[in-house]
């Protein structure tokens, strides 16, 4: 096994780590959305000077700004000295996790009972998902564009949800069912209420639900049309372990690396080399759709910049991209001795080890996957040792075991210099996740000696 990073802390590190540690648990345990984590980056960016890129007519360097997608993604920009069509140093992560989505026409009665339909969103084990309490985070668009935000389930005098299951005792045929349809995705009906409305003979229980959301948000039926409502696990993060050495939470894939990039973009002043730290959506289910890495939001924000700037052109822009360099901040699978027949030791991660990389990703033969450049993972071993980093090379089990991707593959397309690092997480995708402390401190590191580098 590898060195553990928590031998060679001092007391002023483990005083950082705890600090960031703390910090994040909060974070996490408020901003479990895509739409929480953009708003809180805002908010946080505004704080350490960062402007509007809409409401700018110029951009020179040392400015700090942001631009925005649909609420949902985000890139902040700090501009350095260098010129920019010499490139940038790019975080980028992605803040969407596994989840439950509410459909479009949810609410329905059924012998008594009220249930919200749902459609599960990304690779989720569909049986961790019942019994759990579950809240309600999101928002309802009126047609006369009024937002109404919602949150249900997280404050402790909340109500929450739960997806009910089959008891143990009339379970025989269910217990020999595969683990993919122990539960069917149909199933994962959110049970939302059971008194009845007094005086009404049908769907008595759907219209005292109704009432409810009309007396608390103003929202009728036909408002669940333009909703966008997440089903996330209710409650906290907590630290884990009697050691408090870890953290189980839901969302650390991937707010774990969002956190740490925005943390150490954050805290860099006047760099010489442009920095930007990139959020977006949908990894989960490809990275589509007009706030996924796919979308064109990126470049075209770097358009805007370099305009702001006075330098652009197309020859410009791609110069710029082609120049760039960049981490895909990206959590990977840590090792579990419980299941340590789909790993392979010598090319696995190790919680307490340090921040990883994966020179790819991928499945059945590295398919789907960005391959960084060895000449890139000199330079990257250099800014780490360089800046006293811990880290550890891996990739995600055995050969045959699997796979997975990131957003690296499609930053790769520019012809930038990309490689996946990030956090070990155990239990991924399940509806709580864990990381060691010591890594997500490590990451931080890594991140903020990435986009400082000269």
């Amino acid at each position: 096994m590898k060195n553990n990073t928590w031998n060679s802390y001092d007391e002023a590190a483990m005083k950082e780590l705890n600090n960031i540690s703390d910090s994040y648990i909060d974070f996490l345990s408020e901003n479990k959305t895509e739409r929480e984590c953009v708003s809180f980056s805002v908010k946080e960016a505004e704080k350490k000077g960062y402007k509007n890129i809409e409401e700018l007519d110029s951009v020179n360097p040392g400015d700090k700004v942001y631009a925005v997608c649909m609420n949902k993604a985000i890139a902040l920009f700090n501009i350095g000295q260098e010129p920019l069509v010499d490139g940038m140093n790019i975080l980028g992560a992605h803040i969407d996790s596994p989840r439950m989505d509410i459909k479009q026409n949810p609410l329905y009665e059924k012998d008594g009972l009220a249930y919200l339909d749902t459609h599960y969103y990304g690779g989720i084990k569909k049986y961790q998902w019942v019994t759990l309490p579950l809240a309600i985070h999101g928002v309802f668009v009126k047609k006369n564009g009024e937002v109404v935000n919602v949150n249900i389930g997280e404050d402790e005098n909340d109500p929450v949800f739960c997806v009910s299951d089959l008891l143990i005792h009339l379970a025989s045929k269910q217990m020999d069912k595969k683990g993919s349809v122990v539960v069917e995705g149909e199933n994962l009906d959110i049970l939302f209420g059971s008194i009845p409305l007094k005086d009404e003979e049908k769907d008595a229980v759907k219209k005292q639900v109704l009432n409810i959301l009309k007396e608390k948000y103003d929202v009728k039926d036909d408002d669940f049309i333009s909703a966008e409502l997440e089903v996330v696990p209710a409650g906290k993060a907590r630290s884990l372990g009697l050691d408090k050495s870890m953290v189980l939470a839901y969302g650390h894939d991937d707010k774990v690396c969002a956190y740490a990039s925005l943390l150490a973009m954050l805290e860099v002043d006047n760099p010489k080399r442009t920095s930007c730290c990139l959020l977006v959506d949908k990894e989960e289910i490809g990275s589509v759709g007009a706030t996924g890495m796919r979308s064109h939001f990126f470049e075209n924000t770097v358009a805007e910049l370099m305009n702001l700037c006075g330098v652009y052109s197309e020859l410009n822009l791609r110069r710029c991209l082609r120049k760039c360099k960049m981490l895909s901040s990206d959590v990977s699978a840590g090792f579990d001795p419980l299941y340590a027949d789909v790993f392979s030791k010598q090319s696995t991660c190790y919680l307490g080890n340090g921040v990883v990389f994966n020179k790819f990703t991928g499945a059945r033969g590295k398919s789907g996957s960005n391959d960084a450049n060895a000449e890139y993972l000199a330079y990257i071993r250099k800014v780490l040792d360089d800046n006293n980093v811990s880290f550890q090379m891996a990739e995600l089990g055995k050969v045959d075991a699997g796979g997975g991707g990131t957003i690296a593959y499609i930053m790769s397309l520019y012809g930038m210099e990309v490689i996946d690092c990030g956090v070990a997480v155990l239990s991924m995708h399940a509806p709580y996740e864990v990381i060691s402390k010591a890594d997500l401190y490590e990451a931080y590191k890594a991140y903020k000696a990435f986009i400082s580098v000269e």
